[in-house]
């Protein structure tokens, strides 16, 4: 791997590049990416912004998504995210448990 593409990962499914793109920018790129994947996937998010660092931290905390790296390089910060099945606060999908959909009465 050269210097030129050291941001290239083999387990990155989607590369978002935010790079020049100030706060809240690199957060809402790479939560429009989180949502058009599956579970499991891997987007490596490119950004100079300072605040994108501990941003991306927080929004994986908040959202239930693994932040697996964040790697410095210069004025580029790789941060490695997988995607969770649920993100956190969303209610599973289905039926209640023990529901029959009907009031008890």
């Amino acid at each position: 791997m050269s210097d030129g593409d050291w941001w290239a990962n083999a387990d990155a499914d989607v590369t978002v590049d935010a790079t020049g793109l100030r706060c809240p920018l690199p957060v809402i790129r790479l939560a429009a990416a989180a949502r058009d994947c599956p579970p499991g996937h891997v987007i490596m998010l490119l950004s100079t912004d300072p605040a994108a660092g501990p941003d991306v931290a927080a929004w994986c905390r908040m959202r239930g998504h693994a932040l697996l790296a964040q790697e410095d390089r210069g004025p580029v910060l790789a941060s490695r995210v997988r995607v969770s099945g649920t993100p956190a606060g969303a209610a599973p999908s289905g039926p209640a448990p023990g529901g029959g959909g009907t009031p008890a009465g």
